[in-house]
């Protein structure tokens, strides 16, 4: 595993508050993060939950589920993840984790296996002429 390295706490707070950056950066996601008792992904898991759990589902979560990703953790495990904690923790912090955890996992139209993917969840099929709609500005809505 290589070893994570932070500087978040000192490029944001370093001359404001020193002490909390050196916990933040050489503690907490230094050695905390870089110990090899669980592996990275578990730990990105753990980590999710906890701030699921707390409510916190702003930039700080969106990073961990980043990295959730990037660690190995597919979409179907976050989804079950989710559902799994939400009788836990509350029906609103899953929806609200639900939302940020789908724009990471979305579908990577490039792929042509998931491209079949997006398009049957999107309204107008990919490359085709919307034939459907295309006189609705002749429509009288009124």
């Amino acid at each position: 595993m290589s070893e994570m390295k932070q500087t978040a706490g000192r490029d944001f707070l370093g001359d404001f508050a020193p002490e909390f950056a050196h916990f933040n950066d050489d503690i907490l996601f230094g050695e905390n993060w870089n110990n090899q008792d669980i592996d990275l992904k578990t730990r990105t898991i753990v980590t999710i939950v906890a701030l699921m759990s707390s409510g916190i589902t702003d930039q700080s979560l969106v990073n961990h589920l980043e990295n959730a990703k990037k660690n190995g953790v597919s979409q179907k495990e976050i989804a079950a993840i989710i559902t799994h904690v939400v009788f836990y923790s509350g029906w609103s912090k899953a929806w609200a984790v639900f939302n940020l955890a789908k724009e990471i996992w979305k579908i990577d139209v490039a792929d042509e296996s998931s491209k079949e993917v997006y398009q049957a969840s999107i309204l107008f099929p990919i490359g085709h002429e919307n034939t459907e709609y295309k006189n609705i500005s002749s429509v009288n809505l009124i």
